[in-house]
């Protein structure tokens, strides 16, 4: 008996070590090394021992994560403690780890209002903001965005929301904009939004020659190539890696039509955790990026006799788990049900004032234009690419039915949570004045 407590002990022990290390290198996240600890344990002691499952499964992974987590907590040095200002520019305050957990998650980390009226070429508070110089919101962490970093495992980053007092978020936090309008969609039409977003960027190489440095887009290869997919695969299988270490679902990532872009596509999730998930990856393709020695850019037209970048949104409505937007009986015209028909009629009606949130640059609008693919126009289409709104049939949906709509002209300098807010906003108004959806455009001339 001794010996078999013994080895057992010794073989938890070696296994725990094993699974930390892959952790702390990235091979693992923390629920992945739960998992297989439960495959080597677990079981096998369900097999060999002819035992019950029910309640030792349950608590040696709970146990083993609260293990692993702790144990890696040693072990981190810095978190940057993040927001999102009204420009789309990401930010950060970075604070040893030991504050962290003895100050800022409770109280916050202070920040002056005037911080979320900087506009995104200067430092300073933009006239006619309505923000002033006097006062000060508390970033607080919301926890269950804490991420170990991937390119700099010492840190963790972990998003905020802006509050003025414990409890109570302040006006201007975009993350509690987008939480209200969700709540708003509950509330009165028992609907969640679900967004999915596809995220295209250019990569930016260093040229050096005749004494001059030069940052040009990594290579010229079209659409989809597999000769610029092969050439840039170690930064983007490392990105691919990464959102997967965050708990970020990736559908696929390919070559885009412009100079050196590229574009990764993100499963579908409620709205509030889409956007989170956009910021997470952002920075993970920024940073990877810079890792491999090269820069990645979201700007809406790096080169304005080229195809240009954007942050295309695919929308659906849910229910009890039950996707409501797609049509069914009676109901369905396009494919669409009558709820969705009148959330995008009011997205389109309001189409206009939504693209001061999702596409806010002035460069914003150099992307904007006929014939690339970017919602340039104001009509809807059924699979018509250049329409701002498009109904969309993925494989294996039936025949004469979509499930969701994308939103083209949404852009990487926007920020998310204020972008899917005024979407919302705008979808319920349709909703509340049952607006009619016109015809779908099918084919421009």
């Amino acid at each position: 008996m001794s010996f078999s407590f013994t080895g057992a002990k010794k073989s938890r022990e070696v296994v725990f070590s094993v699974l930390r290390d892959a952790c702390i290198d990235g091979d693992l996240s923390v629920s992945e090394a739960v998992e297989a600890a439960k495959d080597i344990f677990a079981r096998n002691a369900i097999h060999f021992y002819k035992i019950s499952p029910a309640n030792s499964v349950i608590n040696s992974h709970s146990n083993l994560s609260q293990n692993l987590s702790g144990d890696l907590d040693i072990d981190v040095s810095l978190v940057r403690v993040m927001w999102v200002d009204g420009t789309g520019q990401h930010r950060c305050r970075a604070v040893p780890k030991k504050r962290f957990n003895d100050v800022v998650v409770k109280n916050g980390v202070g920040l002056g209002f005037a911080a979320m009226g900087f506009p995104s070429h200067m430092d300073g508070l933009a006239e006619g903001s309505g923000l002033t110089t006097v006062g000060e919101t508390r970033l607080v962490p919301d926890l269950s965005t804490l991420r170990r970093i991937p390119w700099n495992k010492k840190d963790e980053m972990v998003l905020v929301d802006m509050c003025v007092k414990p409890g109570e978020a302040w006006e201007y936090c975009p993350r509690d904009v987008l939480r209200r309008a969700s709540k708003i969609l509950k509330d009165e039409f028992d609907l969640e939004m679900n967004a999915g977003f596809e995220n295209e960027f250019i990569l930016l190489k260093m040229l050096k020659g005749e004494g001059k440095e030069e940052w040009v887009p990594f290579d010229s290869s079209p659409y989809c190539s597999t000769s610029a997919f092969d050439a840039a695969s170690p930064v983007l299988h490392e990105v691919v890696d990464s959102l997967h270490s965050l708990g970020i679902a990736v559908e696929q990532i390919h070559g885009e039509a412009a100079k050196g872009q590229f574009e990764v596509v993100l499963k579908y999730t409620i709205c509030t955790k889409a956007a989170d998930n956009l910021i997470f990856t952002r920075e993970v393709v920024r940073a990877i990026a810079r890792k491999h020695g090269m820069l990645a850019t979201f700007i809406p037209k790096y080169a304005l006799d080229d195809m240009g970048s954007g942050s295309h949104v695919h929308l659906s409505l849910w229910r009890n788990g039950q996707n409501v937007y797609m049509g069914s009986g009676t109901s369905s015209k396009h494919g669409i049900s009558t709820l969705g028909r009148e959330f995008m009629a009011g997205i389109l009606q309001h189409l206009p004032s939504i693209l001061a949130f999702i596409a806010p640059l002035p460069n914003s609008y150099d992307r904007l234009q006929p014939n690339t693919w970017s919602g340039a126009y104001l009509f809807w289409g059924n699979e018509n690419k250049e329409a701002p709104l498009r109904a969309s049939s993925p494989p294996g949906t039936l025949d004469g039915l979509a499930t969701n709509f994308e939103m083209k002209s949404f852009d990487g300098s926007a920020n998310p949570y204020l972008g899917l807010a005024a979407i919302l906003a705008a979808g319920i108004d349709g909703l509340r004045r049952h607006l009619p959806l016109p015809e779908p455009v099918g084919k421009i001339i």
